[in-house]
């Protein structure tokens, strides 16, 4: 197992870092469950991928509270909060800033820097798939570096700095499929689906009445910041690297063992796979108060890591076999 300080006081006082972070975890799970009803595991997810710092693409139909999340979770940890809708005609500048030429008093001219609403700690990019491949790529730079270049000159973001972008799944005529560069930037992409009979009933009261609860502010992005550190410090057991390795490798059509994986998989996940399921899965045991992360930490989060960083071919879309399916048999020796 390793470990940043494996003295006992160390050990000790890592614990009770990680003890008072899940309990501020705890209450922000719960400010959150006031406002959003039935979604717990997209919640959960959502707050994993903060934790790993890392961004997430969410996949859902219309009206399943996906805006609204974005909008909570920028109010629980009290961080600036802006949205770009997303449409075809949107330009990198609109998302990026630009330079203006100005002249001050004494007739001398100049270039000032407008900064664009990436310039902020969360950022929604509702329907990201309709825009233009162009405007798409103006955050690749932003999204892996946390800085972007304009004109030459570069300008640090905020920190933290998250991207949550939403896409429907439904009326993709006019949309652009976001590039495999791009997708692999997220951390997870995570599928919301319908609440369940409870949930859409106790929502029916909270929503439509005289007065809804709304969020209120729980953390501070430095406390954000903080947690995320401490995430990168839990132990990770010899067992669980093995197993993301043995995951994420076979997923590989090169180095996978099953033939089922060299028959129907394009593409598989690159290291940048790997990465994130450590750090994922580190975060997933910090936000249930746990030390170090354990193999079905790995294996709750297969599906959003890998999902949409490989790709099956012709040949498995013809016998109806899905990602979904892959990524399920990757598991099943692990179980």
């Amino acid at each position: 197992m390793t470990a940043t300080d494996t003295r006992p006081d160390g050990a000790e006082k890592l614990l009770a870092e990680v003890e008072r972070i899940a309990g501020r975890l705890a209450e922000v799970r719960q400010r959150i469950g006031r406002v959003i009803f039935g979604q717990q595991e997209v919640v959960d997810l959502t707050l994993t991928t903060l934790l790993a710092g890392g961004h997430v693409l969410l996949i859902g139909v219309p009206g399943l509270a996906k805006t609204r999340l974005v909008e909570t979770l920028g109010t629980v940890f009290t961080m600036e909060e802006r949205r770009i809708q997303c449409t075809p005609d949107l330009m990198p500048a609109d998302i990026l800033g630009s330079e203006v030429l100005e002249e001050d008093e004494k007739g001398q001219r100049f270039f000032r820097f407008i900064p664009g609403p990436v310039f902020c700690q969360l950022l929604m990019a509702d329907e990201i798939n309709r825009a233009s491949p162009r405007t798409q790529s103006a955050l690749l730079q932003a999204m892996q570096e946390r800085r972007v270049s304009v004109a030459g000159h570069y300008h640090p973001l905020p920190e933290p700095f998250h991207v949550l972008a939403t896409q429907n799944p439904l009326e993709q005529e006019g949309t652009y499929p976001l590039p495999e560069a791009q997708l692999d930037r997220f951390l997870m992409q995570i599928d919301v689906s319908y609440p369940d009979r409870d949930a859409e009933r106790q929502m029916l009261f909270a929503t439509t009445g005289s007065a809804s609860e709304g969020a209120t502010g729980v953390m501070t992005p430095s406390e954000l910041m903080q947690a995320q550190q401490i995430v990168r410090r839990l132990p990770v057991g010899e067992s669980v690297v093995e197993g993301i390795l043995t995951l994420v490798r076979g997923g590989r059509p090169e180095t996978a063992d099953q033939p089922e994986v060299q028959k129907h998989v394009a593409w598989g996940p690159g290291p940048r796979a790997s990465q994130a399921l450590m750090l994922a899965a580190r975060a997933r045991a910090l936000l249930d108060g746990r030390l170090a992360p354990s193999l079905d930490d790995v294996l709750a989060l297969a599906k959003p890591v890998l999902k949409h960083r490989m790709a099956v071919n012709f040949a498995a879309r013809a016998d109806g076999i899905t990602v979904d399916d892959i990524v399920d048999r990757l598991c099943a020796p692990l179980r």
